[in-house]
């Protein structure tokens, strides 16, 4: 009998482990437009390398998840005050950010790249000839840190709050070059006439990761796993290949 009664416990344990796996809610943050990470296709849905990772990792674990669209200065205040569980937004993991955060393993790593018009000639090491340039970088990211410590001072930096918007402002004349995310600027630079790489990539930060509440220790074990197996399955090269002709993974 009472081994009965430990077999049917466990079958009980067993089931209750699983519903409480299937009813695992998670609101997953995103910052759009950021092609080809996160954005809208042409009939306004959610897509991008990002997106569909989440998707996948999210139906590894087994999780109920819900997209939600935020602002990239107001991502870290929105995850303390709960808005949201995790960032999957391209956020790069530093020193500073994981004071606040809890991160995952890093899952990609792209450098960041310089783009201008072609008909953009200067050296951007050579501070003299940079010298008073209008430089975009979008707010609060890796690339606006290193523009600020590394050039704060010699060129005129104008913050973004989007991508586009600074894309915009450099198709419009009013920035001489921007700093962004390499796949970012590629995707939304290069393909346009009349604009090319300005200056050799630059490789910031340690790759980026899934940032949580730092009490969300167990949450992390299982996103590193469930993202583990996405990569030694082939499910992660067969989304990345979608979006990279290069391997971002790490």
């Amino acid at each position: 009998m009472k081994k009965l009664i430990v077999a049917a416990s466990c079958v009980l344990a067993m089931i209750a482990g699983t519903a409480q796996a299937q009813d695992r809610n998670l609101r997953v943050a995103f910052d759009i437009p950021y092609e080809p990470f996160e954005y809208r296709d042409e009939n306004g849905e959610l897509t991008g390398f990002e997106v569909e990772l989440a998707t996948a990792m999210c139906e590894e674990l087994n999780a109920n998840c819900e997209f939600v669209i935020q602002a990239w200065d107001g991502m870290i205040p929105g995850l303390l005050a709960r808005k949201f569980d995790i960032i999957m937004s391209s956020m790069s993991i530093t020193p500073e950010r994981a004071e606040r955060v809890l991160f995952s393993e890093p899952y990609y790593i792209t450098p960041g790249g310089w783009f201008g018009p072609e008909s953009f000639d200067t050296d951007v090491t050579d501070m003299d000839a940079m010298r008073g340039k209008n430089v975009g970088v979008q707010r609060g990211t890796t690339m606006d840190t290193y523009v600020t410590e590394n050039m704060g001072g010699v060129v005129s930096i104008k913050r973004y709050t989007t991508a586009e918007d600074m894309v915009l402002d450099l198709e419009g004349q009013r920035l001489d070059a921007v700093f962004v995310d390499y796949p970012v600027g590629e995707q939304t630079i290069l393909n346009r006439d009349g604009y090319k790489e300005v200056g050799e990539s630059v490789k910031l930060g340690d790759g980026v990761g899934v940032a949580m509440r730092k009490r969300d220790t167990q949450l992390a074990e299982d996103i590193n796993a469930a993202l583990k197996k996405l990569k030694e399955d082939g499910t992660y090269d067969a989304i990345m290949n979608k979006y990279f002709s290069y391997d971002i993974k790490i």
